[in-house]
């Protein structure tokens, strides 16, 4: 029987494919993201920890080191991988084409976002609060002591929004535009971000550079995924899509994030709910803005997340579909 797709030569296995991309949509939303101690992000997340432990006992704990570290994770990786898929596309091109798809499929995260949420949501379900706090503390780095069932589910759906962007519109887009090895690129980075990207005194400037590259490859995804959520609010029933583009622009800077308000405001403008609220750190009351219309009532109801989970899984469908198209118009 013949392969469905079409077979290409090895080197051309790392080239973005339409029907590549949607099998791995398919395959995330079935199984969501794989959870095995040998997924490629977790393998890039030791490699970015031994390489961080040898450059700091050289010396290397600043700016340069945290260059250094790019550099030597982006040669590891996106050079390992594209090395890899020729090879194993020369044995049996098949066998790449499969390969790929699995890459693929691995490092775009919309199952797992939907799956993290949901585990937020049936604890609130079950009257579960201290376990809704355990798992929202595992998202945020707030202090959840504080916060009760509402505010829990705020942040799942925050949670969901902003995420939106990281997890699946700049994977296909980064996909899109590279192939393979630009997706990969774009996950040494985001891994560098959530690993050592923080403003404490050990890594403030150490990773510096992989947060400033997170927000520089994140920038046009996050106000894409601003249009992709305004564009399904205004096609889903009980949705506004021009409070999504309202409040987008109107709010997101709200945030201190260059990127994240985007989607955030937007699903706030979206869902006919306010988001954020108050905030504790440390024990102390550090915000208490809103985003979103005034006159909106506070995200609250297990309804709520309902339609945001919704909202973010046609989010990604639509722009799946866009993209698909686009590959099949230009490949």
């Amino acid at each position: 029987m013949a392969f469905p797709i079409a077979l290409e030569p090895s080197a051309q296995l790392l080239e973005p494919s339409a029907q590549l991309l949607g099998g791995a949509m398919l395959l995330d939303a079935a199984f969501a993201d794989p959870d095995y101690a040998w997924h490629p992000v977790r393998l890039i997340g030791r490699s970015l920890s031994t390489s961080e432990r040898r450059l700091r006992r050289h010396g290397l704990d600043g700016y340069s080191g945290g260059v250094v570290l790019f550099v030597m994770l982006a040669g590891l990786w996106t050079g390992g991988v594209a090395l890899g898929m020729m090879l194993v596309g020369v044995v049996a091109t098949w066998l790449g084409t499969i390969l790929h798809l699995f890459v693929l499929y691995s490092l775009i995260a919309l199952g797992s976002l939907l799956r993290h949420g949901r585990r937020i949501e049936r604890a609130l379900r079950a009257g579960n609060l201290p376990r809704a706090r355990a798992a929202v503390s595992h998202l945020v780095g707030r202090d959840t002591q504080m916060m009760d069932a509402a505010a829990c589910r705020r942040a799942a759906v925050e949670s969901l929004s902003e995420n939106l962007t990281d997890a699946v519109i700049s994977p296909i887009l980064w996909y899109a535009i590279g192939g393979l090895p630009l997706l990969v690129l774009f996950k040494v980075v985001s891994t560098m971000d959530s690993m050592v990207g923080y403003r404490s005194p050990r890594y403030v400037r150490f990773g510096w550079c992989g947060a400033r590259l997170d927000d520089v490859m994140n920038y046009v995804p996050a106000r894409i995924t601003w249009l992709l959520i305004a564009g399904s609010a205004a096609v889903l029933p009980g949705y506004s899509g021009a409070k999504a583009l309202r409040y987008g622009l109107a709010d997101h800077a709200v945030l201190p994030s260059p990127n994240s308000g985007w989607s955030e405001a937007a699903a706030a403008g979206a869902l006919g709910c306010r988001l954020i609220g108050p905030i504790w750190s440390g024990g102390t009351l550090v915000t208490d803005v809103w985003i979103g219309a005034s006159s909106d009532p506070p995200l609250s109801t297990p309804t709520d997340y309902d339609r945001a989970a919704r909202l973010v899984a046609v989010s990604s469908v639509l722009a799946t579909t866009i993209t698909m198209g686009v590959l099949l118009a230009t490949h």
